[in-house]
């Protein structure tokens, strides 16, 4: 080997020692899936599949978009899904990226301009962080994880100013899987500008694609906000079982990121097959298809937190399909998944350095596939470990809330 082999091999071999070296896996075929994003089974679901072939065969052509789309791989099918996005999403408009991880890197590193202010949540995704790591804005100031309070006092501090004030949040966070308390950051903004004067909230809606909403419209159209918001994200490998996301606004953002967002502006656009492979979620999704899906799901998720009881550590707050076990300590997340992984469940364990020391956890991903039967099975194994006897009195953790629309 060379020297910089040498010196990755190193690199590597430290990581290896502290047990933080990363591998890929492919999960055996016989366990049942409690770790995927598949949140409503849609990437084995029949009728979807069968819908997906008969979109490809009704194509003048399935194969690539043959360059960037501000080039030649523009199409009349793609903008007819863009619009059929936004009207699903009651949005003005939408802008597709070929990933979720684009999609927030093109628009957090092109939207502030000179001097603006990002405040954004401890806990927003990487990719929100790689945008704002090169974009423009004067400063970018964290606030605790869906404190409104803590983002009252950062506003405060930066309020009153000349400069557009973004505030970036996701409805569904992916390792704590609990929703955002967009309501009061809605009406908290409104309490420093009335008249929506500089004041913008972004969020991303990746987890809740599918999950939340009327046929799965997400958190933002359930509680009635689509107005309050200035761009939200949706992406279509989660529930949807596809690739790539839309970014939904106004007009003027839509043709501000064609001019400006680079990894728009510089990738090629994804193929007539990815694209058929979204038409036909949504469309299943416009069908109504998915809602007994929906509603199995969190059916199963309210299964899961009334009948788990936890001697020690802490169960997460969520009421959505993620949930997770914390206890303190890679060690301990290990096992717990290990022994779970042994008895033919597929979860994961998340260390730290991925969430902070403390919280480290087993994650936990509920899906519209799985059974009632399986959800047992799975909190009866937890139980074995933790070495609980059936119908002990470890108190249970309280059932999840529903959302509710808003009243602004």
């Amino acid at each position: 080997m060379g020297r910089l082999e040498d010196q990755l091999a190193s690199t590597l071999k430290k990581r290896q020692q502290i047990a933080k070296r990363r591998q890929l896996v492919v999960n055996p075929a016989s366990s049942i899936d409690f770790s995927s994003n598949d949140f409503l089974g849609l990437a084995q679901n029949r009728v979807l599949r069968q819908r997906y072939l008969n979109e490809l065969h009704s194509l003048d052509t399935v194969l690539g978009s043959t360059g960037s789309r501000l080039l030649d791989g523009n199409s009349q099918y793609a903008l007819d899904l863009e619009h059929q996005i936004a009207q699903f999403h009651n949005a003005e408009t939408a802008l597709l990226f070929n990933s979720g991880f684009d999609a927030n890197t093109g628009l957090f590193n092109t939207l502030p301009q000179k001097g603006d202010v990002v405040i954004y949540d401890e806990l927003v995704h990487a990719s929100v962080h790689e945008g704002m790591r090169t974009c423009r804005a004067g400063r970018l100031i964290s606030f605790k994880h869906s404190d409104v309070a803590d983002l009252d006092r950062v506003l405060s501090e930066v309020y009153p100013t000349d400069k557009n004030v973004f505030v970036a949040v996701e409805t569904v966070y992916s390792m704590d899987g609990d929703v955002a308390p967009l309501v009061e950051i809605v009406q908290l903004l409104k309490k420093y500008w009335p008249q929506r004067e500089n004041g913008y909230i972004v969020v991303d809606e990746a987890h809740a694609t599918g999950v939340y909403g009327e046929n799965g419209r997400g958190v933002i159209c359930q509680l009635g906000l689509e107005k309050e918001i200035f761009a939200r994200l949706h992406t279509f490998g989660k529930s949807l079982a596809s690739n790539g996301a839309a970014i939904l606004g106004s007009t003027i953002l839509r043709n501000y990121l064609i001019n400006y967002a680079r990894p728009l502006i510089y990738s090629t656009f994804m193929s007539f097959g990815s694209l058929a492979s979204i038409k036909s979620a949504y469309d299943i999704l416009e069908s109504g298809e998915t809602q007994p899906i929906q509603q199995h799901l969190h059916n199963i998720t309210r299964q899961f937190r009334d009948t788990i009881r936890l001697p020690i550590g802490t169960l997460l707050p969520s009421s959505s399909p993620i949930q997770g076990i914390v206890l303190n300590g890679n060690a301990p997340v290990r096992a717990l998944a290990g022994y779970l992984n042994k008895r033919g469940f597929i979860v994961k364990p998340i260390c730290s350095p991925t969430v902070p020391k403390g919280q480290e956890r087993v994650r936990i991903c509920l899906h519209g596939h799985n059974s009632a039967e399986q959800v047992e099975s799975l909190v009866n194994s937890v139980h074995e470990f933790f070495k609980i006897e059936k119908n002990s009195g470890e108190s249970s953790i309280p059932a999840s809330t529903a959302l509710e629309p808003a009243k602004l």
